[in-house]
This record gives C-alpha cells, structure tokens and sequence, in this order.
C-alpha cells in the first residue's frame, strides 16, 4: 500500500493501477493506461499524465514524442482505490490512430462539443465558415451579435411560438459561445462558477 492524500493501493494487480483518462471539458472517455506509484508520482508533480508501459516496462508521459499532452485538472479514485479516473485537457489528438480518443464512440453533441467545434474553428479558421466570419471580424462584433441573439430572445420569449422562441436561444447559445472562445474561455469554465455557487448555498 503506497501511503499518500490518495492512498492507492498498488499491490492488487502487481504495483499497477488502471487509469481512465476523461476530457475534462466533454467529459468523453480517451483511453486506458496503467500507473505504478512512481508514475503516479511524476503525474502528480508535472501536472501531465504519465504511463507505465507493460510492453517496454517503462515510463512514459503521454504527449512527450507527439506533443499531444494530457494535461491533468483533476484525478478521482474510485472506491476501492485501486483505479483511478483522470480528467485530463488534451492537448492534441489521444490515440496513435490520429482520432480523439481510443475509442470509436458516436458523438455526444452537446454544448462542450460545439464548444470545441467553435474552438477548433479559431485555430484553423477555414474558408466559407460562419463561425470563421465573425472570428475575422473581432471582439466587438461577436459581443454585438450577442447581444443583438439576447435581444430576439427576448421579443420571441413574449409570444406563443415555440419553434421560433427555441431557434432564437440556440442562435444566442451558439454566439456566446464563440464570444467565450474569443476570450480564451469555454463552457466549463461559467459551469466551474456555477458549482462553486452552488457549493457556497
């Protein structure tokens, strides 16, 4: 039994510890890999994840050739201490396959995959895309179309019709959303303010 403030035990399945990596913003399973205590350790103490190899009987930090780090935001135990579940900000595709994650799962679209999407769309900033558009345009355009989106809402919310009411949140969503990418923020950042709230209620 490693003593440490996690109190892993190491010694059920012979000084190794199965790790499930998380996206911390979509929280999308990435991958499995396995710990001993001293990658456990440098994981701590780098703030990136870092493996045991059982093929090459070795240690290695994830992203350290490739360049695709995980970054570490938060590491959960489970009950029994004997796994450990990661959730980790990426900073690159995860598997040696080229895709996201290991695992060939639909997507979950949700307001963190369009985040991404938005996100995505910044760095490459592709020819034709809306998004695009108003990233070319600046700051203050994207905060106006926030504000013109809030304004419709607004209007649509006082009469009956539903389809057009619901049109109007996505639009004013969705640009609120590339006016958090614009300001190097994402959605789980308002939903970590949000929680912290609700801690302090």
């Amino acid at each position: 039994m490693i003593k440490n403030k996690y109190e892993l035990n190491f010694d059920k399945l012979n000084g190794l510890i199965p790790t499930i990596i998380q996206d911390y913003s979509s929280r999308e399973v990435l991958m499995l890999g396995f710990m001993n205590a001293e990658a456990f350790k440098i994981t701590l103490e780098q703030k990136l994840v870092t493996f045991y190899s059982r093929t090459r009987k070795e240690l290695w930090t994830k992203g350290k050739t490739s360049g695709n780090y995980l970054n570490v935001k938060e590491i959960i135990p489970d009950c029994d201490k004997d796994t450990l579940l990661i959730l980790a900000q990426p900073s690159g595709v995860v598997c040696h396959t080229g895709s996201k994650t290991c695992f060939n799962l639909p997507i979950n679209f949700d307001l963190n995959y369009l985040q991404q999407v938005i996100d995505q769309r910044r760095i490459d900033m592709p020819k034709g895309s809306y998004t695009t558009t108003l990233f070319s345009k600046g700051i203050n355009k994207i905060a106006q179309k926030v504000g013109e989106e809030a304004v419709e809402l607004i209007i649509e919310a006082k009469d009956n019709n539903d389809e057009l009411f619901l049109n109007e949140a996505a639009d004013l969503m969705y640009h609120l959303l590339v006016l958090f990418s614009t300001k190097g923020f994402g959605i789980q950042s308002v939903v970590d303010v949000l929680k912290n709230r609700h801690q302090t209620e």
